[in-house]
């Protein structure tokens, strides 16, 4: 999705400018009809930094300081390793510096564990001034393009290799909720829900069919797509509580990578479905998500025994509360 929302923006945005660490066609972001930046055609809008993530990244940096681009540099997200002085000094000197990583998880498959990330997700939101989003589906995509387009500080946009579910949005939540970070993306029905699920990127569509598997049990669960922990954290008190209301304390996050930093969200009764102290592995994507739990049965045998396990905890939680007064 994100190559056809670059294609559909770029000829009318002239100062629309980038190129790859030798993954054009990977990573979707070949620039079509608008030509190679050459000695010949200088003019040419796609740039071939060649394998040079650093170099890249550089460049990159380079043109937004200069001023008037808006310039773009991508790689598979495991690659940012290559490049992450330059991600560091954009975020540092903040500029308008555009990073498009792909194959964001271990669903991009048999590659394996050295092309898999696991960490990267955790270590960008440490980054301050760094933007990062990962849309769940082409509508999100698209807003998420728009955001890095206006900012004037960088953004990191993670996309999925594999293909995603485009939500009806008829009958969910509008897609411009990306731009405050995280919203509700579909509700309980008819009551207040049991539990709230959250997910970003890939992992929203699952956090959706879990959903309904749970209505089939009589438990209503919210599913919040967040994309952005960043717009979320920059939105006023009032909405965060609205969208994460305390009076629904048992949540799940539901995130293909490092479970570090989702506390903050999920709380003392909530849990995360996240990688945990391991890498990935060789095998097709369906496989790893069996193996390692990312299946809606997963999701929801998970929202079940927290739901068991509440109040046991908050009983707990009250006897320490009283003990430390």
């Amino acid at each position: 999705a994100s190559g056809e929302v670059l294609n559909a923006i770029a000829p009318a945005i002239p100062t629309l400018i980038g190129g790859s660490a030798d993954l054009a066609p990977s990573t979707k972001t070949y620039l079509q009809g608008l030509g190679d930046q050459e000695a010949a055609t200088p003019g040419g809008r796609n740039l071939h930094f060649g394998v040079r993530e650093h170099a890249m990244g550089a460049a990159v940096n380079g043109m937004a300081a200069h001023g008037g681009l808006h310039p773009f540099g991508a790689t598979f997200l495991v690659f940012s390793d290559y490049m992450r002085p330059a991600l560091r000094l954009s975020a540092l000197m903040e500029l308008p510096s555009i990073w498009v990583y792909t194959h964001d998880s271990i669903f991009l498959g048999e590659d394996g564990p050295t092309h898999q990330p696991i960490e990267h997700l955790a270590s960008f939101r440490a980054i301050p001034h760094l933007v990062t989003i990962r849309p769940a589906d082409a509508n999100e995509t698209a807003v998420a393009w728009q955001v890095a387009l206006e900012r004037h500080g960088p953004t990191a946009l993670i996309l999925s290799r594999q293909n995603v579910p485009v939500f009806d949005r008829s009958r969910m939540a509008s897609a411009d909720g990306l731009r405050r970070g995280a919203y509700v993306l579909v509700d309980a029905e008819g009551r207040r829900p049991d539990l709230i699920l959250i997910g970003t990127g890939s992992e929203v569509s699952l956090a959706v069919e879990a959903r309904a598997r749970l209505a089939e049990r009589g438990l209503q669960a919210r599913v919040v797509s967040m994309p952005s922990w960043e717009l979320f954290e920059a939105q006023p008190e009032e909405y965060r509580q609205a969208v994460l209301p305390a009076e629904v304390p048992v949540r799940l996050a539901v995130e293909a990578g490092s479970p570090m930093g989702w506390e903050r969200y999920v709380g003392p009764f909530g849990g995360v479905l996240g990688i945990h102290g391991r890498f990935g592995a060789s095998a097709p994507y369906k496989v790893l998500a069996e193996k390692l739990g990312f299946t809606a049965e997963h999701v929801v045998a998970q929202a079940e025994e927290l739901l068991h396990d509440f109040p046991e905890r908050a009983h707990l939680m009250e006897g320490q509360i009283a003990c430390a007064r």
